[in-house]
């Protein structure tokens, strides 16, 4: 079956000076901050992962798709004779950006043999998956990144209050919210929140809205993924324990863990990267999937009779326990490993939240200071009823706990799509 890829409407561009975020402060700041950011930002970047293999696009060439073989670097052929390359998206009013790089399909055995020496039991049974084309993120989601996404907020109840891209029933569908300000800023923050560090402390809901938000703004379909597909972007080829081989003497060239993090996460891509160019794969942010977690394993997979890595999917009807992959630099060797599951648990990440309900945007409590997330996006373009259960939670809970904020006037939704950037700059005007 040849794979149909749609035109995107968006462009990207190469940076090639280091960003800076903003600090976060009151929200009339934020608004301040959020409208000149969009209106006009000349931020420096620095990224340690150069964009030195990234492509530009104009509107008559899809992102990230060439016509061509290039010369070097990473590209995959598709079947309708064009090839993926790696490309460098902007965020839409600012200077910050990040590099996407194409992964082939392919097929690989998913989860821990029974008689491996790490072997645990919510790993198995090993199961045969196959998977389609997409394009990875170099490196976990960054502060500059995100903090973008949190100035929406901001944005959001501007709009609002003067009746500006109203929300309603009929356009709701096309909306996201925003995280509220950090109620302790000190926590989520204690170990830095440097715009190169990866974000964390997010939960999946947060996670999802935020792909829905960046996918709303440039035109281009990203997301996060199922457990299979983080599992076969972090094995990268290989069969191993890590996508450097069974042994863990060599994690201080991959990864930031425990023996080598004692000040905190360190930048996204200082370490090697993985077999693919994906860095910190292993280590520094543990990164949210959109699947529960299960305690039999991939039993249901094996039920289900599910091969395909995108259909494996298991959207949960509770906001716990989720599943984040890869480790974090709070975490030991065992639980970087390219299968590790790490299940979340809200009572206790939320256990310091003085909210009531507790955020459906933020963690407060270890180990959520290690959980981040990286983005995916589809050669192939999902269709609009299954691109929705990537973006939007599944649990009642928390859409009572987001409408309950809402009700409350302490949150809002916002219209995401390309006109967002150039009508959030107006509101400085």
């Amino acid at each position: 079956m040849s794979i149909q890829i749609k035109s995107i409407r968006t462009q990207s561009t190469v940076v090639s000076q280091p960003q800076r975020a903003l600090p976060v402060g009151s929200t009339a700041r934020h608004i301040a901050l959020a409208v000149g950011v969009l209106a006009s930002l000349a931020f420096a970047t620095g990224s340690p992962v150069a964009a030195e293999t990234a492509t530009e696009t104009s509107p008559k060439t899809a992102l990230g798709l060439a016509a061509e073989k290039p010369a070097d670097g990473p590209s995959v052929e598709l079947e309708n004779g064009q090839f993926m390359v790696p490309y460098t998206q902007r965020i839409p009013g600012t200077d910050i950006s990040f590099e996407m790089i194409p992964i082939p399909g392919g097929e690989f055995t998913m989860g821990t043999p029974d008689d491996a020496e790490d072997f645990v039991e919510d790993e198995a049974p090993t199961v045969k998956m196959k998977v389609a084309p997409m394009w990875v993120a170099r490196t976990e989601t960054r502060w500059d990144m995100y903090k973008e996404y949190m100035r929406m907020y901001a944005v959001f109840k501007e709009f609002e209050s003067q009746g500006i891209r109203e929300v309603n029933d009929e356009n709701r569908a096309d909306a996201v919210t925003a995280p509220t300000e950090l109620y302790d800023p000190s926590f989520t923050f204690e170990y830095g929140d440097n715009p190169l560090q990866p974000a964390v402390t997010m939960t999946q809901y947060a996670a999802q809205q935020f792909t829905k938000w960046l996918s709303g703004i440039t035109g281009a379909q990203y997301r996060l993924p199922t457990e299979a597909e983080w599992e076969y972007a972090a094995r990268a080829g290989t069969d191993t324990a890590y996508s450097w081989g069974d042994s863990a003497d060599d994690l201080d060239d991959y990864a930031w863990y425990f023996d080598n993090s004692l000040e905190g996460p360190g930048e996204v891509g200082t370490k090697k990267p993985n077999p693919f160019g994906l860095y910190d794969m292993h280590g520094n942010a543990a990164e949210w999937t959109v699947n529960e977690y299960t305690e039999g394993g991939y039993q249901w997979i094996v039920d289900e009779k599910i091969e395909d890595a995108n259909a494996a999917s298991r959207f949960p009807d509770n906001p716990s326990p989720c599943v984040s992959r890869g480790g974090s630099w709070e975490m030991d060797p065992a639980e970087l490993r390219s299968a590790a599951r790490l299940a979340s648990d809200d009572e206790t990440w939320k256990e310091e939240d003085p909210n009531y309900p507790r955020s459906p945007w933020w963690f407060t409590s270890d180990p959520s200071r290690g959980v981040g997330f990286r983005l995916f996006r589809s050669a192939e373009d999902l269709p609009s009823d299954r691109i929705v259960k990537f973006w939007e939670p599944k649990p009642e809970e928390t859409k009572m706990d987001v409408e309950s904020r809402v009700a409350e006037g302490r949150s809002g939704y916002g219209l995401v799509d390309e006109k967002l950037p150039v009508e959030a700059a107006k509101l400085a005007e």
